[in-house]
């Protein structure tokens, strides 16, 4: 890690500005559903707090798109990292501003602040530099946890940085970069990575990308079928991106060129109708009913698929198998999510790369077998294609 992390920064007595990933789903009644999000940003707070500097705290929440909704105000989260830290959390009703900048001046040693949704103003996403300038405001230095935004070019993981002498990456973005970074660039073999959700158009890129680096890529979810369709055979009334055929055909022929092993499902689940009760069949891929549709991976691909990764000691898995947020098409999710919890716990390294990967993973309660769950779904998937992510990029050198 090329860049200043939190423990080369001397906060005491300073203003710290902390951009942190506090976009939590929350229910009808506003109750946070699901707090991984803030509780993995806790070390870096209580970091700076314990060395006496004042942690002034920004994130979004969903998208309200520069305007003030108040289904979108982050101070349900407030009340809710009060309990978690047990001291009182400050909320300010703006991120900018006068008012925001005497809370921020008036804040004490070991005090936090908690600003106002970041994108109730449209500066925010548009990376402006004035609002980059009055956020940075009454601040001394700035840290960024929020590995969630790292991917975005926004004014408070990009601009911001140039109002600051000193950037550090806090501990979740070190926690996320090394292990992501050590797979990518050092990784114990066999090397294995799983690529599961439902359209090949999000995973092109990444699949490219590890053709080459991985022992084995093992492909599921939606996409699949547009593989198969690209080798010519029957996949019913299944998800297909007729626009995406050539790059399915392109991929399959550099994966014959490659050291790296590409691995389609040997069958799968087709139901009569895309809901829970549906009659399923397990069918082999090129014998697929026309008037069916592919929901989840078969038993003959579970097998393949654990049989790969029962050798693996490395493993990266981006999407699901199939449609698991319906039970009767979750079967080969969980059989992944639970054999990985297994290889884990023998030794291996496993890395669960966000979005619905890391939903399902908790859906089966296995997120503290895994070695980890990152916080961030767009943002791991950029960096699993290689690219660079403007909120890291902005860091100060170490």
């Amino acid at each position: 890690m090329a860049k200043l992390s939190i423990d080369n920064l001397n906060v005491r007595g300073k203003n710290v500005l902390m951009r942190v990933d506090f976009n939590v789903p929350l229910d009808d009644d506003r109750t946070i559903t699901d707090d991984l999000r803030i509780r993995a940003a806790l070390p870096s707070i209580k970091k700076v707090l314990a060395d006496g500097g004042r942690a002034i705290l920004c994130s979004h929440l969903g998208r309200p798109k520069g305007q003030r909704k108040e289904e979108f105000s982050l101070k349900p989260v407030a009340e809710h990292l009060t309990s978690l830290l047990g001291q009182s959390v400050r909320f300010a009703n703006d991120c900018i501003g006068d008012d925001v900048l005497a809370m921020k001046e008036a804040l004490q040693d070991g005090e936090v602040l908690l600003l106002e949704n970041l994108r109730f103003h449209a500066g925010e996403t548009g990376n402006d530099d004035a609002f980059a300038a009055e956020l940075a405001k009454g601040c001394d230095c700035y840290i960024n946890d929020a590995f969630g935004t790292a991917h975005r070019a926004h004014a408070s993981t990009a601009g911001v940085t140039t109002h600051f002498d000193q950037c550090a990456a806090g501990y979740l973005m070190l926690k996320e970069l090394k292990y992501l970074g050590d797979a990518l660039e050092n990784p114990q073999r066999p090397f294995v990575a799983i690529l599961g959700g439902a359209k090949i158009s999000g995973k092109i890129d990444v699949i490219e990308h590890l053709l080459g680096k991985t022992d084995a890529l093992l492909i599921g979810g939606g996409m699949i079928f547009t593989f198969y369709k690209a080798h010519g055979w029957e996949i019913g009334k299944s998800l297909l991106e007729e626009e995406r055929l050539d790059m399915a055909k392109e991929i399959l022929a550099k994966a014959q060129d490659s050291s790296t092993s590409l691995e389609l499902p040997l069958d799968v689940l087709a139901a009569d109708r895309f809901e829970q009760g549906a009659d399923v069949q397990t069918v082999a891929v090129h014998e697929f009913p026309a008037d069916r549709i592919g929901v989840d991976i078969g038993t003959g691909s579970i097998s393949k698929f654990e049989e790969i990764l029962r050798s693996a000691k490395t493993v990266v898995w981006n999407g699901p198998m199939g449609v698991f947020e319906i039970p009767d098409f979750a079967r080969g999710t969980e059989a992944i999510a639970r054999l990985l919890a297994e290889i884990t716990d023998n030794g291996a390294t496993t890395i669960v790369g966000g979005g619905d990967s890391a939903a399902a993973v908790k859906k089966f309660n296995l997120e503290d077998r895994l070695s980890h769950v990152s916080t961030g779904g767009g943002a791991s998937l950029e960096f699993l294609e290689g690219k660079t992510l403007p909120g890291v990029a902005a860091l100060t050198d170490n």
